[in-house]
């Protein structure tokens, strides 16, 4: 869990929330995972309630009920935000929030509130160096390898359709998210993993497993 001040990324109506409690658990996001971050945003919301503070809990990324008024909330606020303004991650060269120690595997969700909580450190810009397996193995040349910065957050770093594209084209990828290539290969998520790593390349027996990996 980090604090962060996202008073710069709010809209007009949600102006006055400008503390964001970023949440994450260090699990691929399926089901049970939206269920435990929703859990942890009650414990939060309760909490919060109890002390007289106002709140806005934004949903872990899977739970996109079309047609809800949850699902309206996605475009009032982004959980890469509240990561990054709250030191737990920066954006990577795969789109994803980067956590130093386990990688792009956090699953997340946010809350928006006024209470008077001391943010942390932010973030400001990637530490993925010149780091660029993600981008080189992409199978769908979806990544531009751009370097996120909160100066250029606008800076697209991954082509979205071609990503879509590519799991629509490939049946084993039925059921899944993405091809999860880009997870899988990061470095940061190799270390989270356990899985030692040598250098900004592969071996080709390397690349085979990575793919095999793909969820």
């Amino acid at each position: 869990m980090g604090i962060g001040d996202v008073t710069e990324a709010l809209t007009d109506e949600i102006r006055h929330l400008k503390i964001g409690i970023s949440l994450a658990i260090n699990r691929k996001l399926n089901a049970s995972t939206v269920s435990e971050l929703i859990r942890l945003q009650r414990l939060a919301e309760r909490w919060l309630r109890e002390k007289g503070y106002r709140y806005l809990s934004i949903p872990p990324d899977s739970d996109r009920r079309k047609g809800s008024f949850v699902s309206r909330l996605y475009e009032l606020f982004s959980h890469k935000t509240a990561a990054t303004c709250s030191g737990l991650g920066w954006i990577g060269k795969n789109g994803l929030i980067i956590n130093p120690k386990y990688g792009p595997w956090l699953s997340w969700a946010t809350v928006l509130t006024d209470a008077p909580f001391e943010p942390d450190e932010p973030i400001r810009e990637s530490l993925c160096g010149e780091c660029d397996l993600c981008v080189r193995y992409c199978p769908s040349e979806a990544l531009t390898g751009r370097k996120w910065t909160v100066l250029s957050p606008y800076d697209e770093i991954v082509h979205y359709d071609r990503c879509k594209t590519l799991k629509e084209d490939i049946k084993s990828f039925d059921e899944k998210p993405n091809c999860g290539l880009c997870i899988n290969i990061c470095p940061y998520a190799r270390k989270g993993l356990g899985v030692p790593s040598r250098d900004n390349s592969l071996s080709k027996r390397e690349k085979k497993e990575f793919k095999e990996l793909a969820y």
